[in-house]
């Protein structure tokens, strides 16, 4: 089979929510089919297809230039959502023509407008885009809310309209398609939900993969940082004073000295991404003071790259903000607690998935943990008294916040595999 993949970004490198979903469900079509990618680029990251894709019959990436702003006044004039006309391109439209395949797989609702006519295609919507436009509409400014307001609606009816044309409306959960099956969409809506590569994120091989240069330890944020300054990863991250948690959480001198265990709560996320922005500043304002007043030399890790100059504000010293890093995977093995306290999430969180599967003790917001099958091995809190709690009974009890991380892994692996996940794209697609 000849196979058109759309994607709204460069499927890779798979470090960012979308582009981990992408780059997994393009690797198992290449395995069952002859794939042409054709999907947008920012970074020059986006251009450098890694040798793990050298099997696509075709890539073509399309440099997508248009700004925010130009596209809100297009859009505005036009009558269309913001979401689509961001994302309008004449290099796409013939970048497309060119591909001549027997299926599509449209990966977000941007990419729906490039569909060729008569070719069966599955959408993988992935969350309900319009619902999420609906809930920015409750914050900000008025002439913000009437943009969010507007953006939900018009975008919520082009995505009914696509779904009733193509084979199979795909979402990342269960309560996604059935959110948006109660907006009155209509079609074949599937639930297909995101993985994890448990291999690539086993606390076993960062312990043993990481050196003098890779192992991150809480004695490495002694002082207060500058806001804004980003911590590296490739930085040395131990000191003769310090060196690698052992089991027990104490950090050991390499000289056989110790220091004090300074507890380590982390979150990771693109930090300009506005669910993520939301959710690091309302911990930082209103779960950390109570967990200071507990534990006095807690600090709060926000990982992730591209922080907004809210997000850099932030930085003090009970606050780390790292900007970008190589791996994130030794920052969540040095967590204590990792935490996704998000009030605005869709879908699955693949974060919370990441840290599952690295054996840490999660706590989730209700909204954060609501499409993963957990199965009771993460802490679920639904305000800031709930999230002290729970986080204050995990640092209190490190043997119950070890068995939590244990079980924790032990379910995203026998629930969470991307192939066992995946495979019902071989019946919507029609694959060998």
């Amino acid at each position: 089979m000849e196979l058109l993949f759309l994607a709204h970004r460069a499927p890779f490198p798979p470090d960012r929510g979308d582009k981990i979903r992408s780059y997994h469900v393009l690797r198992y079509l290449m395995a069952r089919a002859r794939v042409h990618l054709v999907a947008f680029g920012e970074g020059e990251a986006d251009f450098d297809v890694p040798a793990a894709l050298d099997g696509l019959a075709s890539v073509t990436i399309v440099r997508r230039r248009k700004p925010q702003a130009v596209a809100a006044v297009a859009a505005l004039a036009r009558g269309l959502p913001v979401s689509l006309t961001a994302f309008g391109s004449g290099d796409m439209r013939r970048a497309v023509a060119a591909v001549r395949a027997d299926a599509v797989y449209c990966f977000s609702g941007q990419m729906a407008q490039y569909l060729p006519a008569d070719v069966p295609a599955v959408m993988d919507f992935v969350d309900v885009d319009s619902a999420k436009f609906a809930g920015f509409a409750k914050a900000g400014s008025a002439p913000m809310r009437w943009l969010m307001r507007r953006e939900a609606r018009v975008l919520g009816a082009f995505e009914r309209r696509v779904a009733a044309e193509v084979s199979a409306s795909l979402f990342v959960s269960e309560a996604e398609a059935a959110l948006f099956r109660s907006g009155g969409a209509t079609g074949r809506i599937v639930a297909v939900e995101n993985g994890i590569d448990a291999a690539a994120f086993d606390p076993g091989v960062v312990a043993r993969n990481a050196g003098p240069t890779h192992a991150v330890t809480p004695d490495l944020f002694r002082g207060p940082p500058v806001p804004g300054r980003t911590v590296a990863a490739h930085a040395p991250l131990s000191s003769p004073q310090s060196g690698p948690r052992n089991e027990s959480g104490v950090t050991g001198g390499l000289g056989g000295g110790s220091v004090p265990h300074r507890p380590l709560i982390v979150f990771t996320g693109q930090m300009d991404y506005r669910p993520n922005v939301d959710a690091v500043i309302w911990f930082v304002r209103d779960v950390l003071p109570g967990l200071r007043g507990r534990y006095s030399g807690v600090r709060f890790a926000i990982v992730g790259r591209a922080p907004t100059a809210a997000v850099q504000a932030l930085a003090s010293d009970a606050v780390i903000v790292t900007g970008a890093v190589d791996d994130v995977r030794p920052w969540l093995a040095a967590a204590d607690v990792c935490v996704a306290p998000l009030r605005l999430a869709r879908g699955i969180q693949n974060k919370v998935l990441e840290a599952m599967a690295m054996a840490r003790p999660v706590v989730a917001s209700v909204a954060a943990a609501e499409g993963i099958d957990h199965g009771g091995t993460l802490r679920v809190a639904d305000d800031a008294a709930t999230h002290v709690a729970a986080i204050g009974a995990l640092l209190d009890d490190p043997d119950a916040a070890a068995a939590l991380g244990a079980a924790a892994r032990a379910r995203v692996i026998a629930r969470y595999d991307w192939e066992a996940r995946l495979a019902p794209l071989d019946a919507l697609l029609g694959l060998a």
